[in-house]
């Protein structure tokens, strides 16, 4: 049986993960349809309507199972569709549509740092500390529910940008590659899921250096 507090707190972050990864998916359409692109607003993909984005397995079912678990954490929303075809310079415009992602997590992120109830736990006044460095003034829930978008928002900025195939940092590789480079990594890009699954779940800890990185984050914007 799930104790209270767990279930309470599962559904809290996949309240907080569902609007943030759709918040990320609708910046990509966005500004893609500024470049010329109108592939998103004609699949009604650029709403915060939740329906058109949710993926069922990787809004919902994945990220409360792991969650549960206690394991790593992540999901995604159905991807805007994109189509590189409209751009003018392709390959650059493409890794600005896929920066327009987690530009918009840490946008929400610095948003939340200036308007919530925190502060560094180096400073007094500390009534709930994360363990990252960042710290409640308040033990109220909604001190914990302002915290938990946070976090999530922090991480999906940093999460999203590791250069592995399909995350966003992948579309900023090409930038530095040769005609004949990017060929070759559009190829390997059909395994970067999997490299992604070893990462988190094979190899424990090759990915520790995202969490302090996640700390400093959120530490910069309070």
């Amino acid at each position: 049986m799930i104790h209270d507090n767990t279930a309470v707190d599962v559904a809290l972050f996949v309240a907080i993960l569902i609007p943030s990864v759709i918040f990320h998916e609708v910046a990509h359409g966005w500004v893609a349809e500024r470049f010329g692109d109108p592939t998103a607003r004609a699949a009604g993909r650029i709403t915060l309507n939740p329906i058109p984005h949710i993926d069922p397995v990787g809004s919902i079912l994945l990220p409360t199972l792991l969650a549960l678990a206690g394991s790593n954490v992540f999901g995604w929303a159905k991807p805007v569709p994109v189509s590189a075809r409209f751009f003018r310079r392709p390959t650059e415009h493409m890794a600005i549509v896929a920066l327009a992602g987690p530009a918009s997590n840490l946008l929400l992120a610095a948003l939340l740092g200036v308007l919530g109830p925190f502060t560094d736990t180096a400073q007094p006044g500390i009534l709930w500390s994360s363990g990252l460095g960042v710290g409640i003034t308040t033990t109220a829930l909604w001190g914990r529910i302002l915290f938990g978008a946070l976090l999530v928002n922090a991480a999906l900025s940093i999460f999203n940008l590791l250069p592995i195939p399909p995350l966003d940092g992948s579309r900023l590789v090409p930038l530095v590659l040769s005609e004949r480079g990017r060929i070759a990594f559009e190829k390997a890009s059909q395994y970067g899921f999997l490299l992604l699954f070893v990462l988190l779940f094979v190899f424990e800890g090759s990915l520790d250096f995202l969490g302090s990185a996640i700390g400093w984050l959120m530490r910069a914007l309070v």
